[in-house]
């Protein structure tokens, strides 16, 4: 039996902490030099992380690098310790896209649901468990025999999302996932993912959301990570947020007083 010191067994401990691991990460599409240049990051097991820049900053070229369906130009992504490589099926990550509709095709929402668990090779009654555990955790139990187009913007979205969880995955990337969401579907959302126990990356122009949901916030710009840390601190940073095409979330502004006296203006005018 080999023996492991105690310095190697500190290494090993912190790869397996590592869910997303990216060194000198870069890419550029034929008309657009340097959407990711030199990115290199630790995503750690378990983080509920936000990330967040200006339309085209590259965060959602990042997702798809991530999970494997871009080719890197340069540097290294690995998952859980294994490299990711382009094109390879790996369940442990799973990407919820922009636009739900991408991402259901099937005739009933119960069939879109095990069409993962399906193509991982699992037994007819492994696939049905999943999927019943999927749309309980989902709490959309009474859709489950209805067609998918039939749906509202936010039944698809829990739809595709317990798509994503019938396959158990250990990594979750959510890019804009209130983009189709009313108040009420957006805000069980929060709650949901709040709960979950997934490594999460939540790609969001929704900041207010992100504030409540993510531990952790990336802002990106120029293809590279400009900041990384604690959402309140990075958001709240007004200079920061406007020389990067972003604003302050609404919460953070200090706003009870100076509506107070907006509001004793007024009266005073009247």
């Amino acid at each position: 039996m080999t023996s492991v010191s105690p310095a190697e067994l500190a290494v090993q401990q912190q790869d397996e902490a590592v869910a997303i691991a990216t060194r000198n990460l870069s890419f550029s599409y034929p008309d657009c030099p340097e959407v990711l240049s030199e990115v290199s990051l630790d995503i750690r097991a378990g983080e509920r992380v936000g990330v967040i820049g200006h339309n085209g900053c590259g965060k959602t070229t990042l997702f798809m690098l991530l999970c494997g369906v871009l080719k890197p130009q340069g540097g290294e992504i690995s998952l859980f310790g294994e490299p990711v490589l382009p094109g390879q099926f790996r369940p442990e990550i799973g990407l919820l896209f922009q636009d739900p509709d991408d991402q259901l095709f099937s005739t009933s929402v119960r069939e879109d649901i095990a069409f993962g668990p399906q193509n991982m090779g699992l037994s007819d009654r492994e696939v049905a468990v999943r999927v019943n555990a999927a749309l309980e955790m989902t709490g959309i139990q009474a859709l489950a025999e209805r067609p998918p187009h039939h749906l509202s913007g936010g039944e698809k979205q829990m739809v595709a999302i317990a798509g994503l969880l019938a396959m158990t995955p250990k990594v979750i990337l959510y890019d804009e996932p209130t983009a189709s969401l009313d108040l009420r579907t957006r805000r069980r959302l929060i709650r949901f993912l709040r709960q979950t126990p997934e490594t999460m990356l939540i790609s969001a122009h929704d900041l207010e959301f992100v504030l409540e949901v993510c531990d952790r916030t990336l802002l990106i710009d120029d293809g590279r990570i400009i900041a990384d840390g604690d959402p309140a601190d990075i958001m709240g940073n007004q200079e920061l947020m406007e020389r990067h095409g972003l604003e302050k979330p609404h919460s953070l502004i200090p706003h009870v007083e100076a509506h107070h006296r907006l509001g004793q203006q007024m009266g005073d005018q009247s």
